[in-house]
């Protein structure tokens, strides 16, 4: 068995950028690694699992509510060691995009606190680089997903591009 704590191989994680219209969710964690620390939010990905289940249940186990996961953001390493230099932690995270549906939003489990915060607000809560990392990436992905949208135009099956 690999323990989190100390592990002899990564244990793949995933984490969650929850949008509601243009705000995103923070939370802050309650366990170690990280604990106290705002994040988004996440977890390991348990046996038979495919990492979209498990970051949607993470998802639900921590914040509540209802998403549509969308797209992949990111892939990273969350490698923590000890004062000696040995590996305390490492997690190999996925990281993916997904939108409110609705429901109530409330901290659960391993979280202390739950909120949405404006994507200008970010500099308030002390978010480790990475985090920040894949939060802004996230927003691009997610604007150049509604722009593509918005420029697909439906052609009537009637309309003909020649004029006569």
């Amino acid at each position: 068995m690999n323990s989190r704590e100390y592990p002899s191989f990564p244990i793949p994680g995933v984490g969650v950028v929850c949008f509601q219209n243009d705000a995103v969710l923070l939370i802050q964690r309650g366990k170690e690694p990280r604990r106290g620390e705002w994040s988004i939010p996440g977890g390991a990905v348990e046996v038979g699992e495919t990492v979209r289940d498990a970051a949607r249940r993470e998802f639900a186990e921590e914040c509540g509510g209802e998403i549509e996961l969308r797209d992949l953001v990111d892939v990273l390493d969350l490698i923590a060691r000890d004062d000696a230099g040995r590996v305390r932690f490492h997690y190999a995270l996925i990281d993916f995009w997904a939108e409110w549906r609705g429901g109530e939003l409330r901290a659960r489990d391993d979280v202390m606190d739950a909120r949405w915060v404006e994507p200008n607000d970010l500099d308030a809560y002390p978010l480790p680089s990475w985090t920040r990392a894949v939060i802004e990436k996230a927003v691009v992905l997610r604007a150049n997903r509604i722009r593509s949208n918005e420029n697909a135009k439906p052609v009537s099956a009637g309309s003909s591009s020649t004029e006569g």
